[in-house]
């Protein structure tokens, strides 16, 4: 698998190359963690899998997971997706994150008022 060039000395594709050997140190928790994913990459569910790599580009960003964009935008080219659609679901993810982001600002405010009662600290 080609893999873009790292940008940041932490996002080394080359580390998902030692997933195994995490994986042995946790053997029934790596097993379940695939099997989990081998469900989820299955290709007879009632979402296609270009479909099933442009939900995980959305999450990947949003989680900002450079792995699972590197993994996922080079399974989502191979099953047909276009740049287009990819560029869409950028701004899907960046539009529900921005979304997220004033949800909790609403939950701040009602949290600041119920913190109101309390006595000021001094400066």
């Amino acid at each position: 698998m080609q893999h873009a060039t790292p940008c940041h000395p932490y996002h080394d594709p080359s580390d998902l190359n030692r997933a195994r050997a995490v994986g042995a140190l946790a053997a029934p928790e790596f097993a379940a963690w695939r099997s989990f994913q081998e469900a989820v990459d299955r290709g007879d569910g009632a979402l296609p899998r270009r479909t099933r790599e442009l939900l995980a580009i959305a999450v990947a960003l949003t989680t900002q997971c450079s792995y699972c964009l590197d993994v996922h935008t080079a399974q989502a080219r191979r099953y047909g997706v276009t740049e287009q659609e990819l560029a869409e679901v950028v701004f899907v993810a960046a539009a529900v994150r921005a979304g997220a982001s004033l949800a909790h600002g609403l939950q701040a405010m009602k949290l600041y008022e119920a913190h109101g009662a309390a006595a000021p600290l001094p400066s």
